[in-house]
Parts: structure tokens; sequence; C-alpha cells
């Protein structure tokens, strides 16, 4: 993804995570209670669990949110739903590519709310495999360039197991395969380098730059689909213009 694109994209992430902090604090415990039903409390013995504290942490969550959200997952009131993870593959305007990814304990109502935003868009749900295809599964962990020295964070990286060292303008950036990404994040933490985001993520092949009209429409139904509930994570190939900045998760 392009530099100032990937930046701008966090930039605009976090001020609308701020903007709506209860959303994505409800959002954020629904996921550590589905998280706690399925694998425990123990977020040593649940790497979904352990995934889904680092985005609590990020978004700054408070601890009582999270323990409240793990007990209602493992305790006796929990609730008996049974929740199914899926991903939807989606080309939205100017044929961006879109991933979301769903854990939902009604497919249906899921399914029929996603398909109407994006038909309103002018979108079109893709067959499988056609948008996963441009998208590689990958740890990436970002830091701004006044929180390490470059040399030094790139040769940490590299040693304990980073695939990529990505120097940019505004910082740098550490890709990782899926099963190394915790054991690069923990060295770097063991250092208290200060990260921007660090996360698996669904990081595209190649972007899609769009223009100033085709930003405002896919930003609508980037957000339309990040709000819903059942929805946990949302990756795209777009490269928005500078003014414009997108959403992804």
């Amino acid at each position: 993804m392009a530099g100032h694109s990937k930046w701008a994209n966090i930039k605009h992430r976090k001020g609308a995570a701020d903007a709506k902090r209860g959303k994505v604090f409800a959002k954020l415990s629904r996921e550590v209670t589905i998280a706690a039903k399925l694998g425990g409390a123990d977020p040593d013995l649940n790497p979904r669990l352990r995934l889904i504290l680092l985005k609590c942490r990020g978004a700054s969550m408070p601890k009582d949110n999270i323990d409240r959200a793990i007990a209602k997952g493992t305790g006796a009131g929990a609730d008996g739903a049974n929740f199914e993870d899926l991903t939807y593959e989606i080309f939205g305007p100017g044929g961006v590519a879109i991933l979301a990814e769903i854990s939902t304990d009604n497919r249906n109502r899921t399914a029929s709310d996603i398909r109407s935003y994006v038909t309103k868009s002018g979108g079109n749900l893709a067959t499988a495999g056609a948008v996963t295809r441009l998208f590689q599964k990958k740890g990436q962990i970002v830091v701004a360039r006044e929180n390490a020295a470059e040399d030094d964070l790139m040769e940490l990286a590299l040693e304990s197991g980073a695939e990529d060292f990505r120097s940019e303008p505004e910082g740098f950036t550490i890709i990782t395969g899926p099963d190394e990404f915790e054991g690069v994040l923990k060295a770097i933490e063991e250092k208290e380098i200060e990260t921007e985001l660090a996360e698996i993520s669904q990081i595209p092949d190649l972007t899609a730059p769009v223009d100033e009209a085709t930003a405002k429409s896919l930003s609508i139904l980037l957000e339309k689909i990040e709000d819903h509930d059942d929805v946990s994570a949302i990756y795209h190939n777009a490269e928005f213009p500078e003014s414009e900045g997108g959403d992804e998760d």
C-alpha cells in the first residue's frame, strides 16, 4: 500500500475511533465475548482472544470493559447463541476490492444487510476467491519515525522474525507472517517502542487509486459495513486522495 495512503488511513481511523468511542467499545466487547466463549478466558491459551485484546489496547478500551466482556463469554450467564465466522468478498465503487470479516449468529440477517449496503453503493458481492486472492494475510506493525532509530528497529525486527521492513517518510512498517507476528511485536514492546498499529491484517498486493467522487461513495459504504454489529474487521485496497482519507481495519 502506498505510504501516504496507509498513514492517512491510520490517522483517519484513529480520528473515527475517537469520534465514536462508545460504538467502538461495544463492537470490541462483542468480539471479546465471542472469543472467550469459543476459546476460553486465558489469552495464553486463546490466540483469537490475544489478537482482539491487542485491538482493545489500541483503542484504549478500559480494562473493566474487557473483564466484563470475558465474563459474559465464559460465565454461567453466557449467551447461548452459536456464532459463525464468515468473510464477505465485495467489489465496491470504482472496482475497489473489499473484505469484511463477520461473526454472526444469524447468517441470513447479516447477508441481507451487507447485500443491501453494497447494492445501493453500486457495487456487488464477489464470487468466492475473487477478492481474497488480491490480499495476503500478514502481521503489520507500524512505528512512527520519532519513536525509534531506523537501523536499530530494522535489526530488531528482522532478527526477531520479520519478513520485511519498510522505511517511509512518516515512519516504519514491519511485515511478518501471521505465526511470527506475536514474537516480533513482543521484541519491539520489550524495547519499550511505541507502535501506531499492531495487528494481523489483510494486506492488498496492489492498491486501486480512486478519485474524489468515488472516494465519497466508497467511504459511505465502508462506514456502513464497519458499523454493522456483526462486522469484526474490514479491509480494502483503495488508495484515497490525500484530502479524503480512507477507513481500514
